[in-house]
C-alpha cells in the first residue's frame, strides 16, 4: 500500500509539472520553432555583415577575472550553450556549478527518495528531480526575462525615435534607453551602449544585443537597424513602424491567450481528474482500492493508466501551446 502512495503522489508531482510548464509559461515564451529561425536569422546577418556575434563586455571581463580551470570549464563546448541560458536569464552564475549542484541534487534527492521508501523507482524518480531542478530554475528565469523585455521594446523603441527626430546620435538614443528604461532592457541596452564606446561599431553592437536576447522583437530591431546602417533611410520613421508591429503583436498574442483560456482550464480539469478520483475513492471507499492495488494485474493497470495518462498531458500541451 504504501508503494501504490508513493507511485500515485510521484505522478500527480509529473502532472502537475507537465501542466505548469505548458500553461504557465509566460506568454512571449520561446518556443522551439522561433529559436530556430532567431539563429538562422541571425547565421544570416552576421554573414551579410562580415562579422561575427561576440560575447558580451560583461563576460568577458568575467572569463578574465576567472581561475585557469574554471576558465576552461566554461569555455567547453556545451558549457558554452549553458553559460549563454544563465546570462539570457540573467542569473549570476557560473556553468559548471549549475553542473554541478545539479548532480549533487540528483544524489541527494535519489538518497532521501531511497531512505524514505526503499523503492528503486522512486529513488529514481527523486534523482531525476534533482538533476533537472536547477535546469528547470534557468529555463523559467529565461523565459520571464525574456517575456519581461519583449513587454519594454515598444517602449523603448519610442524612446530611442524620439531622441533621434530631437537630434541626437544613434548611441545617443541608446544611451537615453538605458537611463530611462528599467531592467532588464536597460542593462541590456546599457552593454550595447559599452559596446559602442569600446570601440566596436553599431553592426557589432546590434549583432550582440540579439545574441544575448534572443527575441523576436529584438530580431526585428536589429534586421531594421543593420538594414538602414546599409541603404540608409530615415531611422526614426523605421522604428515608428516597428514599434507598431510589436504592438500589434502584443494585441494578438493577448487575444490568443484569452481565446485559449478555456482550453487550459480544461487541460488542468482533464490532467487531474484521474488523481482526484483516485484520492477521493480511496476516502470514500478505503476497502476498494486494496483489491486493485495488491492484486499484480491491478498493479499493471495502473502503470498503463500511469502511462497513459502521462502520454495525454503531452498531447494536451502541444494542442493548447500556440507559436506566433
Amino acid at each position: 500500500m504504501t508503494e501504490s502512495i508513493w507511485i500515485f503522489l510521484g505522478l500527480v508531482f509529473v502532472a502537475v509539472l507537465l501542466l505548469s510548464q505548458g500553461l504557465m509559461v509566460p506568454v512571449f515564451g520561446e518556443a522551439r520553432a522561433t529559436r530556430k529561425r532567431l539563429k538562422h536569422r541571425l547565421a544570416e546577418i552576421e554573414a551579410h555583415s562580415g562579422q561575427q556575434a561576440i560575447q558580451s563586455i560583461l563576460r568577458e571581463k568575467y572569463l578574465r577575472e576567472l581561475s585557469p580551470l574554471e576558465r576552461r570549464l566554461e569555455s567547453l563546448p556545451h558549457l558554452e550553450t549553458l553559460a549563454a541560458y544563465i546570462e539570457q536569464a540573467g542569473l549570476k552564475t557560473l556553468a559548471y556549478r549549475v553542473v554541478a549542484s545539479s548532480l549533487a541534487l540528483g544524489v541527494l534527492g535519489g538518497w532521501l527518495a531511497w531512505n524514505f521508501t526503499r523503492m528503486p523507482a522512486v529513488a529514481a524518480g527523486g534523482a531525476a528531480v534533482g538533476l533537472v531542478a536547477p535546469y528547470l530554475r534557468i529555463f523559467y528565469a529565461r523565459s520571464k526575462r525574456l517575456a519581461q523585455f519583449e513587454e519594454q521594446m515598444p517602449e523603448a523603441i519610442d524612446v530611442m525615435r524620439r531622441a533621434l527626430k530631437a537630434g541626437h546620435p544613434f548611441s545617443g538614443s541608446i544611451k537615453l534607453v538605458a537611463e530611462d528604461m528599467d531592467p532588464p532592457l536597460s542593462r541590456e541596452f546599457e552593454l550595447t551602449f559599452a559596446d559602442i564606446n569600446y570601440g566596436n561599431d553599431a553592426r557589432r553592437a546590434m549583432l550582440g544585443l540579439l545574441e544575448r536576447v534572443p527575441s523576436v522583437s529584438v530580431m526585428a530591431f536589429v534586421t531594421a537597424v543593420l538594414v538602414q546602417k546599409e541603404t540608409g533611410g530615415n531611422l526614426a520613421d523605421i522604428l515608428d513602424q516597428i514599434s507598431k508591429v510589436i504592438r500589434g503583436r502584443f494585441k494578438f498574442y493577448r487575444k490568443v491567450k484569452t481565446l485559449s483560456a478555456e482550453g487550459r482550464m480544461s487541460a488542468w480539469i482533464l490532467g487531474l481528474v484521474p488523481f482526484v478520483l483516485f484520492a477521493l475513492i480511496s476516502v470514500v471507499q478505503p476497502d476498494y482500492l486494496p483489491g486493485l492495488l495488491d492484486d499484480p494485474d491491478g498493479r499493471k493497470l495502473l502503470v498503463y493508466a500511469g502511462i497513459a495518462s502521462f502520454v495525454g498531458i503531452l498531447w494536451i500541451r502541444r494542442i493548447i501551446r500556440i507559436d506566433v
